[in-house]
């Protein structure tokens, strides 16, 4: 199969392409600064040569959009609206255009869609859409607004020969460095894996096997559309979370986070609290119903699992 995947560069493509290739399928990655074999150039926003790998291929993956791993300042929050409102637009357009469409279109979204809550999970069915919550920053709802005009762009588009999914994914753990899993080993490494701000928020992740074989299974299943929660099915707090992953590292202890030391902490990363504070509690309703199995679907096994792939460099 031919999968032409647009900002496929990033962590999340990383994992994607390497499984694929793996598999023996024909992956082109679009990319605004292509490196080598199988890149080609687009700029997320306009049509161009790039189109005509969309025609004829049989699978569209676009992952395009500005990392959210930034501080959260108007401009910022601007360029991660337009790089993905945009990309999905001329992705549309290109699908649309085709002579042969693509029979699907994986788009990306993510499980920050959903509100920030305690009480009960989200799933596709009964989840409650975030933007009302009380007591929480202001500026968390444009994260939502992102996510809803992402995903307002794909049931726009005019590709009635085309299958639509809205992958509502949680963080994806692999081994690869930089990724966020290196992050928060990192951090734990260097003691600093304690709960944070109380640690009750809840962290929602899957584990990167999981991810493309649930992305195996939608491609699969020609009667799935609409969004799906890539997550694993067992979302912890963020206390729980960190401690799985210091037994996972051999780390005994993890000194706790305050909100400002926090928010000091992410100011000196060059990120947001909002990745930190928010309680994402989402599991995979639709996948679960549909008869997939999750290889890991609990924490303290996945983590165990990353750590001793990550310990031996295999992070295919």
């Amino acid at each position: 199969m031919k999968f032409v995947m647009p900002g496929g560069t990033g962590q999340v493509g990383t994992v994607l392409k390497r499984a694929l290739r793996a598999a023996g399928h024909d992956v082109v990655v679009l990319s605004r600064h292509p490196a080598g074999p199988g890149e080609v150039r687009w700029d997320g926003a306009t049509q161009g040569p790039w189109a005509a790998e969309i025609d004829g291929c049989d699978v569209v993956v676009n992952l395009a959009g500005r990392s959210v791993n930034c501080r959260y300042t108007p401009a910022n929050l601007r360029q991660m609206m337009d790089s993905r409102v945009h990309s999905a637009r001329v992705v549309g357009e290109a699908v649309a255009a085709a002579s042969e469409p693509p029979r699907l279109w994986l788009q990306m979204s993510t499980a920050t869609v959903y509100a920030h809550r305690f009480d009960a999970a989200n799933d596709e069915a009964t989840g409650v859409i975030g933007g009302t919550e009380p007591d929480v920053p202001g500026y968390w709802g444009y994260s939502i607004d992102i996510a809803k005009a992402w995903e307002r762009e794909l049931e726009a588009a005019d590709t009635p020969h085309t299958r639509k999914v809205a992958l509502r994914a949680a963080m994806v753990m692999s081994p690869d460095r930089g990724g966020v899993f290196d992050v928060l080993l990192r951090l734990a490494r260097l003691g600093l894996g304690g709960p944070v701000a109380g640690g009750a928020q809840y962290v929602s992740w899957i584990h990167d096997r999981d991810f493309v074989r649930a992305v195996e299974f939608l491609v699969a299943r020609d009667d799935i559309e609409g969004p799906v929660n890539l997550a694993a099915p067992g979302p912890v707090p963020q206390r729980a979370f960190m401690r799985a992953l210091r037994a996972a590292s051999g780390v005994p202890v993890g000194l706790p986070a305050t909100r400002w030391m926090a928010e000091l902490g992410a100011f000196v990363l060059r990120s947001d609290t909002e990745l930190l504070l928010k309680s994402r509690r989402v599991v995979p309703g639709r996948l679960l119903e549909a008869g997939f199995a999750f290889e890991h679907p609990e924490w303290p096994q996945a983590a165990d699992d990353l750590v001793r792939r990550l310990r031996g460099h295999a992070v295919g």
